[in-house]
């Protein structure tokens, strides 16, 4: 039986880049060891800790990674890329490059029977306001193309600098389980009350959860590859949180 997988929150990048490499090695050793048995791959958001794709140019870097991507992909599987809060400002490099769709925005797929509400998490839920009004301003097409006139050394040495800085400002946070109080819980709930999925999939959190919302109906967050190396994998319609171990 083939597996469908789901992985997040690598932030790659950060945060030097010798132990971005180690992660990033350590993400293709995980790949390779899935891809006789995936059915399809989710990158479920934050893969970089900041991208940017100008209109000739990508980040430095990263090339076991998309290296490995575009194997997968030639190889026949299914991927599926997602902008999280750190990657927002994708613009159409994967889908030219490697075939592979981005979305920007939650999904519902259908998978192995089971219904699947997908997306990397940031800015769902009640709360957070400051963030959501943060996250209109970086994605007003007024402000990325003021941004592309940046030369890429000055404009990604900023937004690395406050991506980091952002990144640990929100650590304790992130990595408290509010439990049934969380924010994309609460979203879930909602979302549940108005139609039915027996799974919800969100990375953004760094905290591997998997919470009941309702009568067959779980929320299954990710964690991330920075401390947890976490992912979840559907076998027979059931879709588990499981732990990368070499």
């Amino acid at each position: 039986m083939k597996k469908t997988y789901f992985l997040s929150d690598f932030h790659l990048g950060t945060p030097t880049l010798q132990a971005s490499a180690q992660r990033e090695k350590k993400i293709c050793r995980f790949l390779d060891a899935i891809k006789a048995q995936a059915e399809a791959i989710y990158f479920v958001g934050d893969i970089f800790d900041f991208w940017f794709e100008y209109k000739t140019v990508v980040p430095k870097g990263y090339v076991r990674l998309l290296g490995k991507i575009a194997e997968l992909k030639d190889s026949g599987i299914p991927i599926y890329v997602f902008t999280g809060n750190h990657d927002l400002w994708m613009r159409n490099y994967f889908e030219e490059e490697f075939g592979i769709p981005v979305f920007r925005n939650p999904v519902e797929h259908t998978i192995q029977g089971k219904r699947f509400f997908i997306g990397h998490g940031d800015g769902l839920g009640p709360g957070d306001i400051g963030f959501k009004l943060m996250k209109k301003v970086f994605t007003n097409p007024v402000c990325k193309w003021l941004f592309g006139w940046v030369h890429p050394d000055i404009g990604v040495g900023v937004a690395n600098f406050w991506s980091r800085r952002s990144r640990k400002a929100s650590t304790t946070k992130d990595e408290k389980n509010f439990g049934k109080e969380e924010w994309l819980f609460q979203y879930a709930k909602r979302k549940l009350s108005q139609q039915h999925y027996d799974y919800f999939i969100f990375g953004h959190r760094h905290l591997p959860l998997n919470l009941e919302v309702g009568p067959s109906s779980n929320y299954i967050n990710l964690g991330d590859w920075l401390k947890y190396d976490t992912y979840a994998v559907v076998e027979n319609g059931v879709c588990e949180l499981k732990k990368y171990e070499e």
